[in-house]
């Protein structure tokens, strides 16, 4: 496939990048410009690249051999793996161009940037050439048309014009639509803090939860403290009760009994109870929703609770069979049944008649290095954990003990990672 020499960056965004061998090293997540003196285009100076791990490097330009529709190609050269970061004279034209308000020169219309073209020079330098921007109508619902034009047809563009103005975030928030969580919350740890809020600011509480989860615990207290007390309450209403318990358990006293005061009672009645454990034992690792079911549930019934799609993919490994009441704390614990047992019975079964009596539980107080043992010798992913009653009061998932078991930073700097050739 031939290699383009004009590329608009929301359509770069997400590529896979392969190395010189072929082999699939990451996926493009921005690109990098340098501001020129004047009114002269910019240069965009490299690539911003997200490595498996989820750490984001950078890549010169000049590392680049190919850029197609569907992918971007190295060439042959070693990469610098240490985390990004961006530099004072520089902009991330995905993250920081995009949504920008400027003016259409020759008319003094009000408009939009909706996309960035680069292209290639003679000197194989990349530069800022075109940008796609939408007319502001100032008409309610609707869209004014689009038009290419070039940098110098527009105002607006200076640095300090685009690193401070407030701007949009429908493109972006396009962009970041098919995104996993993790991946959105990647994004925004890179982003400068006012676009960071300005995205927080447009998403609603269900997703922005689903990504304050996966942000470091500095970046989820800073968002928490700007959207004010009354959106951060409804935020840790939609976050998971673990997660929100381990948010607020970082918060001053004060502030912590403000939230919890400010939730639905029914919200936060399941955060305060994880936050009467430490957060290194089980049962402050635990959440107190997990898969509970009667003994007199069919293997068809079980299936249905375990195919929803908003349940944590861990979550629906293990079923749980207790006494009324089924919401935790629940009824006398009677055992559990593993997905792929539920798959291999006839739908019309009760769940009573094939559960696992056997495996061990943990107890709330369990430490952390106990929980990584039961994992490890168990082979599982989910398990439950009981009160002294045996009552079912919560289950820990294997994704939980490992983010306690990494380093404190390790959303941030991702994983060790070999150079590549």
């Amino acid at each position: 496939m031939a290699a383009t020499t004009r590329v608009f960056v929301a359509r770069l965004a997400g590529l896979t990048v392969f190395g010189p061998d072929g082999e699939s090293i990451g996926r493009v997540r921005d690109v990098v410009t340098r501001l020129s003196i004047g009114r002269q285009p910019p240069r965009a100076v490299g690539l911003v690249m997200e490595l498996p791990t989820r750490r984001r490097i950078f890549v010169p330009m000049l590392r680049v051999a190919r850029i197609e529709p569907s992918a971007v190609t190295l060439a042959t050269g070693s990469l610098n793996v240490r985390q990004f970061q961006l530099r004072p004279n520089e902009l991330l034209l995905i993250g920081q161009m995009l949504d920008a308000k400027v003016t259409i020169a020759s008319t003094g219309t009000p408009a939009v940037i909706v996309d960035v073209a680069i292209e290639q020079t003679r000197t194989r330098d990349w530069q800022v050439t075109k940008l796609a921007v939408r007319e502001r109508t100032g008409r309610l619902g609707r869209k004014g048309p689009t038009q290419v034009l070039d940098w110098d047809q527009l105002e607006g563009l200076g640095f300090a014009e685009l690193r401070n103005q407030p701007q949009g975030v429908s493109t972006l928030l396009a962009l970041f639509e098919s995104m996993r969580p993790a991946d959105v919350a990647s994004a925004l740890h890179e982003l400068p803090s006012k676009r960071r809020y300005e995205v927080a600011e447009a998403l609603d509480n269900e997703r922005l939860a689903d990504v304050v989860e996966e942000l470091p615990g500095d970046d989820q207290k800073d968002l928490l403290s700007y959207l004010g007390e009354e959106r951060a309450a409804g935020l840790l209403e939609a976050m998971n009760p673990d997660d929100a318990a381990d948010l607020l358990a970082e918060l001053s006293e004060a502030d912590k009994e403000v939230l919890l005061g400010l939730m639905a009672p029914e919200e936060s009645a399941p955060v305060k109870r994880l936050l009467e454990y430490s957060s290194d034992t089980a049962g402050g690792l635990m959440t107190p929703e997990p898969v509970v079911l009667t003994p007199d549930t069919t293997i068809a019934e079980a299936l249905a609770h375990v195919r929803k799609p908003d349940l944590p993919v861990a979550l629906s490994s293990l079923v749980f069979v207790c006494r009324p009441p089924t919401s935790t704390p629940t009824g006398h614990y009677l055992g559990c049944v593993h997905i792929q047992r539920l798959l291999r019975e006839p739908p019309s079964t009760l769940v009573a008649a094939v559960l696992d009596t056997d495996l061990a539980s943990l107890s709330p107080d369990a430490p952390l290095t106990e929980v990584a043992r039961y994992f490890a010798a168990y082979n599982l992913v989910c398990g439950p954990v009981l009160d002294e009653q045996e009552h079912l009061i919560g289950a820990v998932t294997v994704d939980d003990v490992l983010d306690h078991l990494l380093p404190e930073n390790w959303r941030e700097s991702g994983l060790p990672e070999p150079e590549k050739q």
